[in-house]
């Protein structure tokens, strides 16, 4: 008797780690060949990795909107959020020792705000403001908390990486200007997957989320933001110690390519997404579908189960060959119950985060369609709730 080959898996769960580009890894193979010298250096070997790092430097800032030397490459996403927080708040602490914030930021920006603003003699506060069931920030209070005076920073993400809510980031910067406040832009989830503006004074970035092989953060500076580092000196006053010129180099050609097909990918895995949306609450009973119908990325979907557990429901999944996600798309793997749901208002338990990488068919998606019914009935189940 012949045994049925298993379905190949299906990996739905690219948020910051998506699978890296063909052509992006074939760059980086080719780059530590190339370019594994120390930049920093005066040999030819130097100036070779010097000359392919500035080059990775100017065709990233070119899809930023920035200019070279606003760019800086950190170790990470969190190391970018991080060091931008600490950097400008000790920066601006005569002008005020205050962080504003969405109350959906990533958490690994809040983490920094709330330890910048506790430490020292003449601590500040985070102020969090509210968004709504969609997850949109309310842009009068945020407005209003600006205008009270005592800030050294406001923070609003692009887009938030969980529910895909797209943020009214030009107003906020239009208010933030005025207020001589500068505004860090998380673009962790936007970056590669939409468009993204410049109205922002400090820009943060994630190479993993658009292809390219993790470890890569990047920061963007505007030259009018004042700014003190709480860490020794170095030749690098941003991000000591330097960076992977191969990695530079892979992250700026996944980038390249995200780009060139940003319509045609867009189309594509935003109607993948409005499937999802429009399906699981017909073939699910009582889930919640989070964020907007429209002004989201078009990759990006959340729903929460109801008498279900994530965690469970993740490994159940699992083992049917679909990698997901669960728990807050911005902190650790602990699937803590996700502050972005909290503060939306919405079902925090038994939520499943899908993030649609490049490349994902239209039968993978039914396919998961199919078979997640039964993996809901089945946790459900095992936790006594049955007959829904």
């Amino acid at each position: 008797m012949t045994r049925a080959t298993p379905a190949p898996r299906v990996f739905l769960d690219a948020a910051g780690h998506a699978p890296v580009h063909p052509q992006a890894r074939a760059v980086l193979l080719e780059a530590v060949d190339q370019g594994w010298a120390d930049p920093r250096r005066l040999h030819a070997e130097g100036r070779r990795a010097r000359m392919l790092l500035d080059g990775a430097r100017e065709s990233i800032a070119a899809h930023l909107g920035s200019r070279p030397a606003e760019l800086r490459f950190a170790g990470s996403h969190v190391t970018a959020l991080h060091t931008a927080v600490r950097g400008v708040t000790r920066g601006r602490h005569r002008l005020g020792r205050d962080v504003v914030a969405s109350a959906v930021e990533r958490a690994a920006l809040l983490h920094a705000a709330r330890f910048t603003t506790t430490d020292g003699d003449a601590p500040g506060t985070t102020a969090l403001i509210p968004v709504d069931r969609t997850g949109r920030v309310a842009v009068d209070q945020f407005v209003a908390r600006l205008g009270a005076g005592g800030v050294a920073l406001a923070a609003l993400q692009h887009a938030n990486g969980e529910v895909g809510t797209l943020q009214p980031v030009p107003e906020v910067h239009a208010a933030a200007r005025q207020a001589g406040v500068p505004l860090l832009v998380d673009a962790g989830s936007s970056v590669g997957h939409v468009p993204v503006s410049d109205a922002w004074d400090l820009l943060a970035a994630d190479a993993g989320d658009w292809g390219a092989p993790v470890g890569l953060g990047l920061l963007a500076v505007r030259p009018r933001v004042r700014w003190a580092p709480d860490w020794p000196e170095d030749d690098d006053p941003w991000f000591p110690g330097g960076v992977s010129v191969p990695a530079a180099l892979a992250a700026a050609a996944a980038l390249d390519l995200a780009r060139s097909d940003l319509s045609v990918e867009d189309a594509h895995r935003r109607a993948l997404v409005s499937r999802i949306r429009t399906e699981v609450p017909i073939r699910v009973p009582d889930v919640q579908v989070m964020g907007p119908d429209d002004a989201r990325l078009p990759h990006v979907v959340t729903f929460s189960c109801l008498y279900v557990d994530g965690e469970a429901l993740v490994t159940e999944l699992d083992r049917a060959g679909f990698a997901v996600g669960s728990g807050s798309a911005c902190t650790s793997s602990a699937l803590e119950p996700s502050h972005v749901l909290a503060a939306m208002g919405a079902l925090t338990h038994g939520n499943i985060r899908i993030t649609v990488p490049r490349g994902t068919e239209a039968a993978q998606v039914e396919r998961f369609l199919e078979v997640l019914p039964a993996a809901v009935a089945t946790v459900r189940s095992a936790l006594g709730v049955e007959g829904l």
